[in-house]
């Protein structure tokens, strides 16, 4: 039987702990598929075809942000029911989110197809890259609704407080993903398309099994015929919380494609570094995004039993694990920026480059882990004016700042990494100005007598 962990007694560090090493694991291997495709196209196939797969991340980001967003919406009410002791409600929330999420999902991959060739026109994509990054996209946008019901099975399945069954099914498909990719790009000689085949097929394979061992092992995944009637309040309530939390990641996700937009403005080397440490970046987010889930699940789970005295005690910890994270962090990058870039590329330009933006951004990791810790809290209890809050402070910090530092100040490729940077800054002060209110004891979204 799977396992369901109550996270409403025990100690705080613990459960964490416990609860967010499986899933850094599996964010880990989530990345992996990124971190593998570019990997291999940048050594086999250089840095121009490497730049055509990093031109369209925060795009494929932006589709499918909306669907997490639904996913993680349906986490929060799961968890909160899960913590009300309400079973029934548990079953009920699953079935409807499934049913949003999937059509969601496939209807943001019939839009990435469509909009490929004119949203990375407008984004002046280079034009040594711009066939190549269209190719990309469109495969990769297909297996939109693949990632859409992984999330929604995971985040389900974290809610409950099982952290360890999406792990494994993430690892199989991580060995698919490795396997692919090199037969594709390296024996077949797909280059990019190679790559996103071997993506997409993957995340379809942890979709599918995902779901599946969900729907046959988990007590609460066993769905009758009462649980699968379509219910409006519960419906309702998944839009309600899910929604501000996919416009939070949309409107990440756009502040990013407009960055991106502004990276492409100066040269296919830019181009090349800037996806390089976005690659890198996004592993170091992970014990971040980890902690952030964790937290999520933990604060839904009180919330539902009426503790908020538990979740004050999570946030001064987990506070001082990202200090020491983001600490250990900035000296590694400080000292092995060259050699860690240079497992992506062979140029010695796009190295330097990359390496001197990694020295930029990691000076201001404590800010970005206090993001995702503030982001899965309040998230958590269902505060959807923190989540919009979120996203406009990330969209307001990447144009403004890139506005200054590109338009007025000038200071050349640089100000890419500096404005994402100093954007993680403004926004991890919001995320713990909007803790420190204390809005969020009122939005409890489940009670026991529902």
């Amino acid at each position: 039987m799977a396992k369901v962990r109550d996270m409403t007694k025990g100690n705080e560090t613990s459960l964490l702990l416990n609860f967010m090493l499986p899933m850094l694991l599996g964010n880990v291997f989530q990345q992996f598929y990124n971190i593998v495709d570019s990997a291999i196209v940048g050594r086999f196939e250089g840095a121009t075809s490497l730049g055509a797969i990093g031109c369209t991340g925060s795009l494929n980001f932006l589709f499918f942000s909306t669907c997490n967003g639904l996913s993680v919406g349906a986490g929060i009410l799961v968890a909160q029911s899960f913590g009300a002791k309400n079973k029934e409600l548990v079953k009920k929330t699953i079935a409807n989110s499934l049913y949003i999420v999937g059509a969601v999902g496939f209807l943001i991959s019939i839009l990435g197809v469509l909009l490929a060739r004119p949203v990375l026109t407008f984004m002046e994509t280079p034009a040594t890259q711009l066939e190549d990054a269209i190719d990309y996209m469109r495969i990769i946008s297909s297996g939109t609704i693949a990632v859409a019901v992984y999330n929604f099975a995971a985040q389900a399945m974290r809610a409950l407080g099982d952290s360890k069954t999406p792990l494994i099914f993430l690892i199989v498909s991580s060995f698919i993903n490795v396997g692919l990719d090199i037969l594709f790009v390296c024996v077949f000689k797909w280059s990019v398309v190679g790559a996103g085949l071997a993506t997409i097929i993957s995340q379809a394979v942890s979709a599918i099994l995902c779901l599946a061992y969900g729907f046959m092992k988990n007590p609460y995944f066993r769905l009758s015929r009462e649980h699968l009637v379509f219910n409006k309040n519960i419906a309702q309530k998944c839009f309600m919380v899910g929604m501000p939390i996919a416009s939070q990641g949309m409107l990440i996700a756009l502040s990013c494609v407009i960055l991106q937009r502004v990276t492409n403005s100066f040269n296919d080397l830019a181009v090349s570094a800037y996806t390089v440490t976005i690659r890198i970046e996004q592993l170091v987010q992970q014990p971040f995004a980890s902690l952030g889930s964790a937290l999520s699940s933990f604060t839904g789970q009180n919330m539902g039993a009426g503790k908020p005295e538990r979740i004050r005690k999570a946030m001064k910890k987990s506070t001082l694990m990202v200090l020491g994270f983001s600490a250990f962090m900035l000296g590694v990058c400080h000292v092995f920026g060259e050699n860690i870039v240079s497992f992506f590329v062979n140029e010695i330009d796009v190295i330097k480059l990359g390496a001197n933006g990694l020295k930029i951004t990691s000076m201001m990791y404590f800010f970005l882990g206090m993001i995702y810790v503030t982001r899965g809290i309040l998230n958590g209890t269902g505060d959807v004016f923190y989540a919009m809050l979120n996203g406009f402070m990330e969209i307001t910090g990447r144009v403004g700042f890139s506005l200054i530092l590109v338009g007025l100040v000038d200071i050349g490729v640089y100000a890419v990494w500096l404005t994402s940077g100093l954007t993680w800054v403004i926004t991890g002060f919001t995320g713990i100005i909007r803790y420190n209110q204390g809005k969020w004891h009122n939005y409890k979204m489940v009670d026991k007598k529902e």
